[in-house]
């Protein structure tokens, strides 16, 4: 290693570089005739993409190099040679409109190795690849010492073994160091690399921040801004009282600019006051009558303050059966909806209330969400099979009546946020209803959790409100952080899971 270093700098390639890049290729790849860049090769990657080739120099001398080109890989196989991939060495493949960065070449000369050089150049590819907006980087990973074990392992099983750490390969062990991960095994894909008998790893590494071109006018936000309404049950004259007070939280965090409302299940448990007369499970069906003016107030509500509304949770008959459900009012108008798959031993016992059968994620303005209903949230199989659909956030609508019940609702959402690496918002409701019959007296504290890593807090709780308070809480969540987590948290649940050893898998309700 080089002693006594005055500059390490960075520096874009020019032809003026030439010949002390052919030197230095001559010397990195001495194992392989005629390995260097003739100049008109360099001057053709200079002309096309000048950006893609760099050159890292210590007091101002070469000491590595990384090169590369823009391409539109699905017009590539993935079993593709470097011949290929280069156009036959023309570099005519380079597409300034292609969605990959693939690298040509990245070396270090020998007396610079030691320096952490290489990652350099490597962290500038992944900047280059963000900067761009392209979907990842990608590139042929020599094996030089797979020659040497040949005869006893196929290419992936050196591979394993390399990842395992029982043999060392330079190369592929570096190149995973850095977040590179194995795809393919790629065979002849360099004519004349006899170390790795001309066999090569197809490395791939991908670009969290990658938005996909759109022709719409449509931008999905990346800091998504929470409106938790932490309600008071109170009693009601009728159902226009009612939707007035809900009217007036959906003003007030829609004021704060937030993107979402989200409100408690069973909100609308007041307007049962007036059936009280009435058997438990026969007062329940009659709330269910207000359901569909409900959800026609609220998708109204949407519209005109601009947010997306989360309207808890509702008793709902379909068939004759009831079920308790929720609706998704979008700021444009549409509407979708949600039901709890989970009933509780009181509400089957009570109410008479069935399960529902639908569990999917929902596509928004900001992004994809779930939405669970209290009980659900206790059934780690159920965000975990959201979270694989791409969720970003998981709302949960609650209602406990005990600090016990409130504990159990709690310490699962958190668990959810941690396992799924998502974002959790959980509301409920406060106060009494003496005059509801199976209502009892409510217990909450509305939160909002986060995954525990250095980018996050490190309680994971990001919000919370006053215990059993009326009130709302605001929160702003940023969802690049979870594209980070994903990738580079110090732990990654969603990533590392086993799934060589179990399978989780949703049946649709047709399949039922």
């Amino acid at each position: 290693m080089i002693q006594n270093i005055e500059n390490i700098e960075l520096q874009f390639l020019t032809i003026n570089d030439y010949q002390e890049l052919k030197q230095a290729m001559i010397e990195a790849y001495s194992n392989m005739p005629n390995s260097y860049w003739k100049e008109s090769h360099i001057q053709s990657l200079i002309t096309k993409f000048s950006e893609g080739q760099v050159v890292i120099k210590v007091n101002d001398q070469l000491a590595g190099c990384a090169l590369s080109i823009i391409v539109d890989y699905d017009k590539f196989d993935d079993h593709h040679t470097y011949k290929e991939i280069t156009g036959n060495y023309t570099f005519d493949t380079h597409n300034k409109d292609g969605d990959v960065l693939y690298g040509i070449d990245v070396f270090i000369k020998s007396e610079y190795r030691g320096l952490r050089l290489g990652r350099r150049l490597y962290d500038y590819r992944k900047e280059l690849c963000e900067k761009l907006n392209l979907r990842g980087i990608a590139f042929g990973g020599r094996i030089p010492n797979y020659s040497k074990h040949s005869e006893l392992l196929s290419p992936k099983e050196y591979i394993e073994k390399v990842k395992r750490k029982e043999i060392h390969d330079p190369v592929l062990n570096f190149q995973i160091s850095n977040d590179f991960h194995p795809s393919k095994v790629l065979k002849g894909y360099l004519e004349g690399d006899e170390a790795s008998n001309e066999f090569a790893v197809l490395l791939e590494w991908d670009n969290v921040y990658y938005q996909k071109h759109v022709s719409k006018t449509f931008t999905k936000k990346k800091v998504v801004r929470l409106g938790l309404i932490q309600w008071q049950m109170r009693l009601y004259h009728n159902l226009v009282e009612l939707m007035q007070q809900a009217e007036y939280f959906v003003d007030a965090v829609s004021a704060y600019r937030s993107d979402f409302a989200l409100f408690p299940e069973f909100f609308n448990a007041p307007l049962m006051a007036d059936d009280n007369h009435l058997p438990e499970s026969e007062a329940i069906r009659e709330l269910a009558k207000h359901t569909p003016a409900i959800v026609q107030k609220f998708s109204e509500l949407a519209i005109s303050y601009n947010i997306n509304i989360i309207t808890g949770s509702m008793p709902e008959l379909k068939d004759d059966f009831l079920y308790n459900v929720g609706y998704l009012c979008k700021r444009d108008g549409t509407t979708e909806r949600y039901e709890k798959l989970h009933v509780t031993p009181d509400e089957a016992k009570v109410w008479g209330m069935q399960g529902g059968k639908n569990l999917k994620t929902f596509d928004t303005d900001c992004g994809k969400i779930g939405i669970l209903i209290c009980y659900d949230s206790e059934f780690p199989e159920l965000s975990r099979i959201l979270a694989d659909e791409g969720m970003d956030i998981l709302f949960i609508p609650f209602l406990t009546d005990t600090q016990n019940g409130y504990s159990r609702v709690r310490h699962c959402a958190q668990a959810r946020a941690i396992e799924n690496e998502c974002y959790v918002a959980i509301a409920g409701s406060v106060g009494n209803l003496p005059k509801v019959h199976n209502m009892d007296i409510q217990f909450a504290q509305s939160m909002v959790f986060t995954p525990c890593d250095f980018s996050f807090p490190a309680n994971g709780i990001k919000a919370e409100a006053t215990t059993n308070t009326e009130m709302i809480l605001i929160a702003d969540v940023d969802i690049d952080l979870l594209r980070e987590l994903n990738q580079f948290g110090s732990v990654r649940n969603r990533r590392d899971r086993r799934t060589d050893i179990f399978e989780l898998k949703k049946i649709t309700p047709n399949d039922v």
